[in-house]
């Protein structure tokens, strides 16, 4: 019997590392191992230290919006390549390789849905699609989800998690910036609550934006947010950084956000800050 021919047999029929499936979860924060089924009933938060961990879009919108209500819009939008912009790889190919691994479009999936029965429009970034950075389609749903909140008069949120502007879209990223502020400042015209939650990170072009411009600004425990990097700040000011520099709990703190608020909590505090905005014509079911 040729056992070296039966050992390599087993050997190829065994999955490999990355086709294994994973049943422990290793917290980032404290490095605690826990089993994965606690951490998914925590909604991802470490129970040991609470770190909120990086979640998906489908997770944030069963998390936010009340079951089977959450209808897309603008899916089909994709970006082109103005510039034809070629680093390490084509910005054709990245975005090709992204759509593939998500199974999106764009960073950025809007909608509409309910939130404890209140009819709102709704825009959420992903940041495993191309760190969740802003081009011109996620700027083009950020506006028309204010436009479709202005024709219903509904409440609009937007869920942050990004690195900043698209830099393969250069100047046509950075005009986002501009054109989704334009728009939030139709919103405020009519009176309409538009509600910021800032998730780990919200960085660069989105930090100086939209993210900033809510009525309400919430964000997540622990959660990164600023502009620039800390290693560009502190080369640039020539000095050490406080500790816990642009975390949430630190701006919180300096009065640059209104709360924190936990994962399991953020639906009830939205819908009691929609009814608390809300005029008689807003839609409760």
């Amino acid at each position: 019997m040729n056992f070296g021919n039966i050992f390599s047999k087993i050997r190829r029929q065994q999955p490999s590392s990355e086709e294994a499936p994973s049943h422990w979860v290793k917290c980032k924060s404290c490095n605690s191992l826990m089993y994965y089924k606690e951490v998914e009933n925590l909604l991802n938060v470490c129970p040991k230290c609470n770190f909120h961990m990086r979640i998906s879009v489908d997770q944030r919108i069963k998390i936010i919006c009340d079951k089977e209500s959450f209808i897309e819009f603008d899916k089909d939008l994709k970006a082109n390549d103005p510039l034809n912009f070629v680093d390490k790889k084509s910005y054709k190919k990245r975005i090709i390789e992204n759509t593939e691994k998500t199974g999106k479009n764009s960073s950025a999936i809007s909608g509409e849905c309910k939130i404890n029965g209140i009819l709102s429009q709704i825009v959420i970034f992903d940041f495993s699609f191309m760190g969740g950075s802003l081009g011109s389609v996620e700027g083009e749903k950020i506006v028309r989800a204010v436009n479709r909140a202005l024709d219903k008069k509904t409440p609009l949120i937007i869920v942050s998690a990004s690195g900043g502007a698209r830099m393969q879209e250069s100047t046509f990223a950075l005009l986002q910036m501009s054109k989704t502020s334009a728009a939030l400042a139709k919103l405020d015209d009519a009176k309409l609550p538009y509600i910021s939650i800032l998730t780990d990170p919200t960085m660069g072009g989105v930090s100086a934006s939209f993210a900033w411009l809510g009525d309400i600004i919430m964000a997540e425990p622990g959660a990164l947010i600023g502009f620039a990097g800390q290693r560009v700040i502190k080369q640039t000011i020539g000095t050490d950084l406080p500790v816990g520099f642009q975390k949430s709990e630190f701006l919180l703190e300096h009065g640059l956000i209104d709360m924190i608020v936990q994962r399991g909590e953020l639906k009830k505090t939205i819908s009691d800050f929609l009814i608390f905005f809300s005029k008689d014509d807003t839609k409760i079911a």
